[in-house]
């Protein structure tokens, strides 16, 4: 199984939200992802673009099984050729390290779909 794939052991996660110090740290090293919100709506967020439904559909598909895999599950808005990704981490009230993990994860799987 793919790295990417791999699931965690979500019970065994201590999450806690991070600064914004080692937000914008991490957030430079996503290429697209963008800070939104705030307060503890704050949120990483992403555009994906696609030819058309039927890839935009197979892209969700692929990104609900990394999700339920890293017990982390973004909100979506899915349109005909783009679906925006955001992630955040409720329980935390902010943005954790899981949400650039599961970023980065979404990321590689566009990556190889290319």
């Amino acid at each position: 199984m793919s790295t990417m794939l791999k699931k965690k052991e979500g019970s065994t996660l201590t999450r806690r939200a991070l600064t914004a110090t080692e937000v914008v740290a991490h957030l430079a090293h996503l290429e697209g992802w963008t800070l939104t919100g705030d307060g503890a709506a704050v949120a990483i967020e992403k555009t994906f673009t696609f030819a058309n439904y039927y890839q935009t559909i197979s892209f969700v598909n692929a990104l609900a099984f990394i999700a339920h895999g890293q017990d982390h599950h973004p909100d979506l808005s899915v349109h005909f050729s783009r679906c925006v990704v955001r992630f955040n981490t409720h329980d935390v009230g902010g943005i954790s390290i899981t949400d650039f993990d599961c970023a980065a994860r979404v990321d590689a799987l566009q990556q190889a779909d290319n």
